[in-house]
């Protein structure tokens, strides 16, 4: 996609962001063809949200592909593997290489969901089946890739990653706390909604102030004190997002003439949190195909061990042993006192990862202080 050749006004510049997210909430509820089901356990079900995919739908990759041919391009250029200059063609070139690689990416994650068993049995589903579900997966993805570059290259707002992330979080966040989905938990029939969920069980239940408590605590279903949590995060990032210092710049050819350059306390935004989700991603992909394929491998135990859970809500995956437990975020305060190592190490190794690629991508993209005197010395 070539950039506007005229000054995109912003009224048109909304239309296409909202053409732009109306593709993709589109694509988010058209299921894929030919898949036999998708009830088995999902082992991305904590990461969906901030992937911005979709289980069983086009949108079943979600960004991934695109973050995670970014992560693996940064990593080459932060190891000094490949060399990326400050010209505008380097940048040029880097950026096409990045979007060529996520194509790459596309069709291997495609054909590893498919083989693994995401959708069935590739045996009984046949290869004519599994390959149009691989073809699927691959046009949603170059959709999602074009989609992303429109927005970058100034015909809309913002992001196109930014944008799908948002959406993608609004809606679960309005679908958990609203959602009028029954299900049944084994203590009877609940909504599956906080909000909804709330007044069902004070409505039916003789004990109020047990009925209060289980929508507060409730486990494995959406509670009010997770709708509680979310927003005061929500208010808390907006306020630190107005944080930045103003540098005064003085020009040194005409005198007089001032400047500010801000900067921000989140100077990187939320691209660390995106990249360090999509390295968590990947890794569970390769470890779960492993679990598949050689069950009781002492290696592949060692990466990674992992069990099945419905009750209450989604069949999901999540990691009881090995490397991606560590990894995992713990599912409950009750689990962080329970094992507070593995609590410690998955700080250390968030705080770690994300300082990681705050700090290469402050290099790749350009925004270093280098990069910035540079820029403002030809001013």
């Amino acid at each position: 996609i070539q950039k506007p050749e005229r000054k995109i006004q912003f009224r048109e510049k909304v239309l296409w962001t909202a053409i732009t997210l109306f593709i993709f909430l589109v694509c988010c509820q058209i299921p894929l063809f030919g898949i036999m089901s998708s009830d088995s356990a999902d082992p991305f079900y904590w990461m969906r949200v901030i992937l911005a995919s979709n289980r069983g739908t086009l949108m079943e990759l979600g960004i991934s592909p695109i973050v995670t041919s970014g992560l693996i391009m940064q990593l080459l250029a932060g190891a000094k593997i490949i060399e990326v200059g400050d010209t505008p063609k380097d940048r040029a070139l880097f950026n096409g290489a990045q979007k060529l690689f996520g194509m790459i990416i596309t069709i291997g994650q495609a054909i590893v969901y498919v083989m693994t068993g995401m959708y069935g049995d590739p045996s009984e589903m046949g290869a004519g089946i599994c390959l149009l579900i691989i073809i699927q997966l691959f046009v949603a993805g170059l959709i999602v890739l074009l989609l992303d570059e429109l927005l970058q290259k100034g015909y809309g707002l913002g992001s196109g990653i930014s944008l799908f992330i948002a959406t993608n979080i609004c809606e679960t966040i309005v679908w958990k706390a609203f959602s009028p989905t029954t299900v049944n938990t084994g203590r009877g029939t609940e909504f599956e909604g906080a909000v909804i969920a709330l007044f069902h069980l004070l409505a039916t239940r003789t004990d109020k102030v047990r009925a209060l408590r289980e929508a507060f605590y409730r486990q494995n279903l959406p509670n009010l004190l997770n709708l509680i949590a979310t927003v005061f995060v929500f208010a808390v990032v907006i306020y630190f997002q107005g944080f930045r210092v103003d540098l005064p710049i003085k020009s040194a050819r005409y005198r007089g003439q001032y400047n500010t350059y801000p900067i921000k306390l989140f100077y990187t935004s939320n691209i660390p949190i995106i990249l360090q989700s999509a390295l968590v991603s990947n890794l569970y992909v390769i470890s779960q195909m492993l679990s598949t394929r050689f069950s009781g491998n002492f290696l592949v135990n060692l990466l990674g061990t992992w069990s099945d859970s419905s009750s209450g809500g989604p069949a999901r995956a999540y990691p009881v042993g090995g490397l991606c437990y560590y990894l995992s975020p713990p599912e409950s305060f009750g689990s962080v006192l329970e094992d507070p190592v593995h609590t410690v190490i998955y700080i250390v190794f968030m705080l770690g990862s994300c300082a990681f690629f705050s700090k290469t991508w402050i290099e790749v993209s350009g925004s270093s202080a280098k990069d910035v005197l540079s820029y403002w010395s030809c001013k």
